[in-house]
C-alpha cells in the first residue's frame, strides 16, 4: 500500500486489525518485532491510520475496528489523487523557474517581445511543446490538415491530454476532409471525450494554420504552403489581437464535431465487418458472437481487433461508442 503513501508499519497494523477486528490497541507494538519500532512508532502509526480513516474511532473499551477495505482504498485513492493534482498544478505553474534561469544568462537572452522567427521543423515542434506545457488557461488552434499520421497522433496525444487534464481549455477547428480519415477522426473524438471543444469548418475557412496560447502568444507558419520552412511567433502585439479575432470568426462559422461527423456517417465497412460490429454491440461473449456469425472464435476475435484498429479505439466499449457516433451501427 506504499503507492497510497502508507508506511510499512501502518500497512502492517491495518492488516493486523483486518485479521483481528475489535481487538485492543494495547501492546500492539509487540507486532513490530524490532527494537527501533516500539511504542512511539506504534502510537504514531495508529494516529495516522485514524486520521486517514482506515481505523474507526476507538470506543471506551479501547477496541479498534478497521474500515472496510473497499472504503479504505477508495479514501486513500481520492487523497492520493488530490495530492498528485496539487503537485501537477505546482509543476505546470513553474514558469517563474524558467524566468529565473533566463536571468542567469543576463541580457543576452532576454524574454522575447514583439515578433520572432523560428526556422526548422524541429525548432518549431520544440517551441510548440514548450508553449503547450506552460499554457495555463486556453489554447486556440486552426488546423488545415486533411489527415494525421500515426506519428503525429502519437506525438500530439500526450501534449493535448496533459493540457486537458490540468484544466486548460482547448478549442480546435479542423477541416471537413479530416473526418474522412478514420484514425484522424477517432483521435478528434478522443480529444472531445477528454474535454476539448472541436469544430469543423469548410476547406476554405480553415485554410491556414494558427495557434494561440493564453491569448498572449501566437504562432503562424512563415509560408502557409510549406510549414517546414519556419514560423512566426508573436508576443503581446497587435498581431495577436487580430489573429484572435480571425480565430473567433472561423470558430463562429464552423460546425460542432458531432454535427459535422453526421455528414461522414456512411460506413466504409464490409458486410462481415458490419455484422461483427453489430455483434460487438449486442452480444456479450465472443463465443456467442462467433456462433451468431457462423465463424470460429479466433476469426471473430481477429475481426474485432481489426475494427478496433480502424476506429482507433482502446477498448470494445469505446469501439462501439465511436461506431454509433459515426452512424455505422
Amino acid at each position: 500500500m506504499a503507492v497510497f503513501g502508507l508506511s510499512s508499519t501502518e500497512e502492517e497494523l491495518y492488516r493486523h486489525f483486518l485479521r483481528n477486528p475489535g481487538t485492543s490497541a494495547d501492546d500492539v507494538h509487540l507486532l513490530l518485532r524490532t527494537a527501533d519500532r516500539a511504542d512511539k512508532d506504534a502510537a504514531r502509526a495508529l494516529d495516522r491510520l485514524r486520521e486517514l480513516g482506515l481505523l474507526l474511532p476507538t470506543g471506551p473499551d479501547g477496541r479498534v475496528v478497521p474500515a472496510d477495505p473497499e472504503q479504505a482504498v477508495s479514501r486513500l485513492t481520492d487523497r492520493r489523487l488530490h495530492e498528485l493534482h496539487q503537485d501537477l498544478r505546482r509543476v505546470t505553474r513553474s514558469r517563474h523557474v524558467v524566468d529565473g534561469l533566463r536571468a542567469e544568462q543576463g541580457a543576452r537572452t532576454a524574454t522575447p517581445q514583439g515578433i520572432e522567427q523560428i526556422e526548422g521543423l524541429a525548432a518549431i515542434r520544440g517551441r510548440i511543446e514548450d508553449l503547450a506545457f506552460f499554457a495555463r488557461e486556453e489554447i486556440l488552434s486552426v488546423e488545415p490538415y486533411t489527415r494525421l499520421s500515426p506519428e503525429n497522433i502519437t506525438r500530439s496525444r500526450p501534449l493535448d491530454l496533459r493540457c486537458l487534464a490540468r484544466g486548460v481549455t482547448i478549442r480546435n477547428v479542423v477541416r471537413h476532409s479530416a473526418l474522412a480519415d478514420p484514425p484522424t477522426a477517432a483521435y478528434l473524438r478522443e480529444l472531445a471525450t477528454a474535454g476539448a471543444h472541436i469544430r469543423v469548418a469548410d476547406e476554405g475557412e480553415a485554410g491556414e494554420r494558427l495557434l494561440v496560447y493564453d491569448r498572449r502568444t501566437v504562432l503562424v507558419p512563415l509560408d502557409p504552403r510549406d510549414t517546414a520552412r519556419g514560423a512566426l511567433l508573436a508576443h503581446k502585439s497587435g498581431l495577436v489581437a487580430n489573429i484572435i479575432a480571425l480565430f473567433e470568426k472561423i470558430w463562429a462559422q464552423a460546425a460542432p464535431l458531432d454535427e459535422a461527423a453526421g455528414q461522414h456517417g456512411e460506413s466504409p465497412l464490409s458486410e462481415m465487418e458490419r455484422r461483427v460490429l453489430l455483434a460487438m454491440c449486442t452480444v456479450g461473449k465472443d463465443e456467442a458472437g462467433a456462433r451468431e456469425l457462423g465463424v470460429s472464435v479466433r476469426t471473430y476475435r481477429r475481426h474485432v481487433a481489426d475494427l478496433m484498429q480502424l476506429l482507433g479505439a482502446a477498448s470494445r466499449a469505446q469501439a462501439a461508442l465511436l461506431a454509433r457516433e459515426r452512424g455505422w451501427v
